[in-house]
């Protein structure tokens, strides 16, 4: 996969990923679900070397969310953008990047999926919302 980019709601903070997103998955735990007020994320990883800070903003502000990552938005309009870890991971949400529908984005596995609501169906075809 080419390089993508992204961004938050106002532009301030932008971003610049090489290489192929690795582990591409939802999550509905509860941190999840309160960083992004929605009942799930979509997440992608990437290396911290291969993410590059393009906008004018820089990187973005961090929130300490637990001992081992924080988690990353704009200072200016509060888009969620993802999670910068201790480690050498960023995690970026699919919905930040310019072209959220590519194949490479789509999850493959959801996390957490106990915590997801209850009104919430999963399974090939079907089209209601609760059940």
């Amino acid at each position: 996969m080419k390089d993508l980019t992204g961004g938050c709601l106002c532009g301030h903070i932008r971003f610049a990923a090489q290489g192929t997103p690795g582990n591409p998955h939802t999550c509905s735990c509860h941190m999840c679900q309160r960083h992004s007020g929605a009942p799930t994320l979509v997440w992608v990883s990437y290396d911290k070397a291969d993410v590059t800070w393009t906008g004018p903003g820089g990187m973005p502000a961090l929130w300490r969310s637990s001992e081992i990552s924080s988690r990353a938005f704009c200072p200016v309009c509060g888009s969620t953008l993802g999670a910068v870890d201790d480690g050498p991971t960023i995690g970026l949400l699919s919905g930040s990047f310019d072209r959220p529908n590519l194949a490479g984005l789509a999850p493959l596995k959801h996390s957490y999926t106990g915590s997801r609501p209850k009104w919430w169906c999963f399974g090939a075809g079907d089209r209601r919302i609760g059940g």
